[in-house]
């Protein structure tokens, strides 16, 4: 038997979750699964990054506390297909199967499961037309001689050396000339 988890959510305080947990009840009971605890988020805008109710269920997920998470929509669920990508993902690794009752969409049935893995696919070709505009950018502003990185930053050897030999640590040099230790070590180990 499945133990199931039910989400529900709505925007605004004056509306209620209670239409979407009746159909999800109904849905849960008509396949013998055993509600083991309904998550509402009531009055919290999708696009909230911490929402209490899931953030409550993430954590029973990775807990094992369930098998199936029901919603009644992927809005209701996630701010964007990234994040429902991700959920899903998760939920997968955890072995948690996700039913979205309206788009009748369920990641235990086998076109559930080719939907999902398309979902999938989507998003990492959206990651990756991102990563090469992001390397197609870097290599346009390279040869228009625009430098890249942080800039250089001039340092006094001479005075690295004198604090060294004053015997103060590779660390407190670093805090007074405003770069990192690991730099100073290698600017001392360059001069000698």
């Amino acid at each position: 038997m499945n133990r199931t988890a039910i989400y529900a959510r709505v925007s605004t305080s004056d509306q209620s979750t209670e239409s979407q947990l009746m159909d999800l009840r109904r849905y849960a009971r008509d396949r013998g699964w055993t509600v083991f605890e309904e998550y509402r988020d009531n009055g919290i805008s999708g696009t909230k990054d911490s929402r209490p109710a899931l953030n409550e269920l993430m954590g029973d997920a990775r807990k094992r506390r369930f098998d199936v998470v029901l919603v009644w929509r992927f809005d209701r669920f996630a701010r964007s297909t990234k994040h429902l990508i991700l959920a899903l993902e998760e939920f997968r690794n955890l072995g948690i199967d996700f039913v979205s009752y309206q788009e009748n969409i369920d990641t235990y049935s086998p076109l559930g499961s080719a939907i999902f893995t398309i979902i999938s696919a989507v998003a990492q070709l959206e990651r990756d037309i991102i990563a090469e505009r992001v390397k197609a950018g870097l290599r346009r502003a390279r040869n228009n001689g625009k430098a890249l990185g942080r800039p250089e930053v001039e340092v006094d050897v001479k005075r690295l050396r004198r604090l060294r030999a004053e015997g103060r640590t590779l660390r407190e040099i670093a805090v007074e000339v405003g770069i990192s230790h690991t730099k100073v070590a290698q600017l001392l180990k360059r001069e000698l």
